[in-house]
C-alpha cells in the first residue's frame, strides 16, 4: 500500500506502517527529526495527487486548537487559511483519510470527528484528547487500555496531565504516541 502521513516530521506514524512493509512517506515543511530518505521535505499540496492509495494528516493545530480559543479574535485570517488547509486535505483524490487534530474548530466549522481517541487507550498512561475525521476507514480499536496518567495544576489552576507540563517543547507534545501510530498501521495498513 503506498501511503502518506502528511505534516509528520517526526517520522512516527511513517515507521510503524515501514515496518510492516508498506511504501510510506511523510512529508513536511521542516526537515525529519531521523533524517530519513523516506521524508519529503515539501508542501504536501504538491504531492496530494501522487497516487496514494492511504493519507494520514497532522495539520497544524496552532491556528485551530481550541486551547487557544482566548486568541481567536486575533486569528482569523489565519484561521480561515487553516481550515481551507483542512478541507483541501479532506477532499483529497485518495480513497482513505484520516485528518488528525486535538479539540479545534475543524468540529464547529467543517464537521465533527468521526472518533475522539487518548493515548491511554493505546497504552500510555497519558491523556492528550485527539480527535479523527475518518474517510473509508474505520473507527480505531482500542488496543491496550491503561491509567491515564498523573495530572497537575498550573500557576494558573488549570488541570494538565503530567506528560504535558513535563514536555515544553512543542515538538514533543505534537508527536503521536506509538501506542497510537501502531494501531493505525495495523489497523488501516490492509
Amino acid at each position: 500500500m503506498k501511503v502518506l502521513v502528511a505534516c509528520e516530521y517526526s517520522g512516527t506514524v511513517r515507521e510503524a506502517f515501514r515496518k510492516l512493509g508498506h511504501e510510506v512517506y511523510s512529508c513536511d515543511i521542516i526537515p525529519s527529526d531521523d533524517n530519513s530518505p523516506y521524508h519529503l521535505q515539501c508542501d504536501v499540496l504538491s504531492i496530494l495527487n501522487d497516487g496514494w492509495d492511504l493519507m494520514i494528516a497532522h495539520p497544524p493545530c496552532t491556528h485551530l486548537a481550541v486551547s487557544g480559543a482566548k486568541h481567536f479574535h486575533k486569528k482569523q485570517v489565519e484561521q480561515k487559511e487553516a481550515l481551507n488547509f483542512v478541507k483541501t486535505l479532506m477532499d483529497a483524490s485518495i480513497p482513505r483519510i484520516c485528518i488528525e487534530n486535538p479539540v479545534s474548530i475543524i468540529s464547529s466549522r467543517i464537521r465533527k470527528p468521526d472518533q475522539i481517541i487518548q493515548p491511554w487507550q493505546f497504552g500510555h498512561e497519558a491523556q492528550k484528547t485527539t480527535c479523527l475525521w475518518l474517510k473509508n476507514l474505520p473507527l480505531l480499536a482500542h488496543t491496550n487500555i491503561v491509567s491515564k496518567g498523573d495530572f497537575y495544576i498550573s500557576p494558573t489552576g488549570k488541570k494538565l496531565p503530567r506528560w504535558y507540563s513535563d514536555n515544553k517543547n512543542w515538538k514533543v507534545r505534537s508527536k503521536t504516541f506509538q501506542g497510537i501510530a501502531d494501531a493505525m498501521a495495523k489497523q488501516w495498513g490492509t
